[in-house]
Order: structure tokens, then sequence, then C-alpha cells
């Protein structure tokens, strides 16, 4: 887990606090025994002094004191194990939630500082434009310009708004839509219109095979291929084509979007599916995101019974495969 300067103070602090505790509360448990097998031992004694040398039954009471000593000592160490499995149990438990929660609450910050960019950015950039046509007297190509690129940042700000909407709804499971019959080879074509629109530089190839037809809701299946070719666009060099394939075999039908970047580490593949997570840190990072794209992705796909996976490209970058069963 990468982490900032802060959060590692935090995390190191919580270290802190928490082995000092566990290795008190060890202490503690081996001073608890010590003290009852010490009672136990003392108990046995005053019982031995209690006994008369005279007395016929000596032997007999000796063997019954000693039986009880064992047997006392026998139960602590068995309430004590017990004791001790729980209590490591609980510690391991404890400490894997916090560690887990600073990890979740460090996304959530990388998070905010992405939304607050992505925020800003398209707010000062449209403000920019917007103080220049009023202040400035431009011909009618300048000014053409100015409101593209405005209705262009507008539209970001519109898709950000609505993937942090859809990310919620998904995420607490109160998106409500009826599915349809929709032709995934249609909706990939739509994709790739509005692709090509956002980034008119960058080549894309396809292959679409006819019939291929799935139950499905065409804002989330159009939201998931934007948001791969959004991230395949941005982790890959502009100058090498994003390749989208549509095609079925005997059971399912298959989306496939891969792009020749540096590809994604095995370790991490199941991770860039969870909610915030981006590689890196936010204040360092030069790719543009809020950490919401992979897992509205992993969300629409498990909405319509689906899979997503990652796999290597060759020779370099990374395959998305998204396959839909045949019902």
């Amino acid at each position: 887990m990468k982490i900032n300067k802060f959060s590692f103070n935090k995390l190191k602090f919580v270290n802190s606090i928490y082995w000092i505790f566990l290795t008190y509360m060890i202490a503690a448990f081996i001073w608890w025994y010590v003290s009852l097998e010490k009672q136990n031992s003392e108990i046995a004694n005053i019982k031995f002094q209690s006994i008369s040398l005279n007395d016929p039954a000596l032997y007999a009471k000796v063997k019954s004191i000693e039986a009880f000593e064992l047997r006392k000592s026998k139960q602590y160490i068995g309430e004590g194990l017990t004791f001790l499995f729980l209590f490591l149990w609980g510690a391991i438990y404890v400490y894997r939630s916090l560690l887990k929660q600073l990890k979740y609450s460090n996304q959530q910050q990388n998070f905010m500082m992405a939304v607050t960019h992505e925020l800003k950015t398209p707010i000062a950039v449209s403000q920019l434009n917007i103080e220049t046509l009023l202040k400035r007297d431009l011909d009618h190509a300048q000014q053409k310009k100015l409101i593209e690129n405005t209705l262009k940042e507008t539209k970001r700000l519109d898709t950000l708004c609505n993937n942090i909407l859809l990310a919620s709804q998904l995420d607490m499971g109160k998106y409500e839509s009826e599915k349809q019959v929709i032709d995934m080879a249609d909706i990939a074509q739509q994709a790739i219109v509005s692709f090509k629109e956002r980034y008119p530089d960058r080549l894309i190839t396809s292959e679409f095979k006819d019939y291929v037809f799935i139950q499905g809701e065409p804002l989330l299946i159009q939201l998931l291929l934007n948001n791969l070719l959004d991230n395949a666009h941005k982790y890959s060099n502009i100058s090498q084509p994003i390749s989208l394939r549509v095609y079925s075999n005997a059971l399912s039908h298959i989306l496939e979007v891969a792009d020749q970047g540096e590809g994604i580490p095995e370790n991490e593949r199941d991770k860039v599916f969870e909610k915030f997570y981006r590689r890196g840190e936010e204040s360092t990072r030069t790719t543009k995101g809020t950490g919401l794209g992979l897992f509205l992705c992993k969300k629409i796909a498990d909405f319509h019974d689906a899979t997503i996976k990652i796999s290597d490209q060759v020779p370099t970058g990374s395959v998305f495969t998204i396959t839909f069963p045949i019902r």
C-alpha cells in the first residue's frame, strides 16, 4: 500500500500504540498465570502442613493434594491458552481492520484531491473562456473555438458528476433499471464515435461481429465502454492504437478493450477495481482521474451478471475482457 507522509505518520502512531497495548496485555496475561500458579502452590503447601505425620491416611491425602494441584495447573493452562488464542485472534482482527481503514481513508483522501482537481480544471477553463469572450472582440472562428472548448469542459464536468452519482447508486444497490435487448456492436460503435469526439488524434481499431445481443441497460454499457476506452487512452502512448472487439463464442458474448501501455502488474489487477483505488499518490500523479472509472466498470459488469478480467497484451499493455453469459 502506498501512503503519503501524513498517512505514514498516522500509521506509525497507530502501530506504536497497538504494539504497546499488545505487549502490556501479554505481560498482564503472564503475570496472571504466574500469580495463579503461585497461589495454587501456596494452597497446596497449606494443605500439606495441615496433615499430621501420624495420620494413617497420610499417603492418600498427599496424593489427593498433589492431584488437586496438578488439576488446577492444567485448568489454568487450558483457560490461559484459550484466552490467549482468543486475545491474539481479536488483536489480529483489530489490527487488520485498522490497516484496512487507514488504507480506505488514504484512498478517500486521494479521491478528494482528484475530484477537487477534476472539478476545478473545467470550471477554471470555462470561466477563463467566458471572460475572454466578454472582454475581447474576437472573430467568429475564435469565438467558436472558445465556445466549443467550454462545452467540452462542461461535458467533462457532467461526466464526472454522473460517475460519482452512479457509483454511489450501484455501490448501495439502489440503481433501478429495466433491462432490454441491446446490440452490443451498436453500443460499441457509439462509444467509438464519442471517443473520437473527445480524442480526435487517437487511433482506435475495432472488430464487431453481427448479432451480438444481450439483456442490458444501454446507458450502463455505454458508460462501461467509455470508461474502459478512457482508461486505455490515459495509460498508453498516444501514438499506439487502442483496440475494441465485440464477439461471441458458444457460451458468452464478449467485449474486449486492449491498449499497448505499460500494463498492470498481476498483484494489482484486483485492486484497480476497488473504489477510489489509483496507483501512486495524487500529489505526484500525472494522469487524470478519480479512482471511480474501473470501480464503475466492475459494478456495471456485476449488474449484468458479467465478469471482467485483466490480462497481458503482447508485447506490452493490458486487455480488459468483459464476458456476458448467453441466456
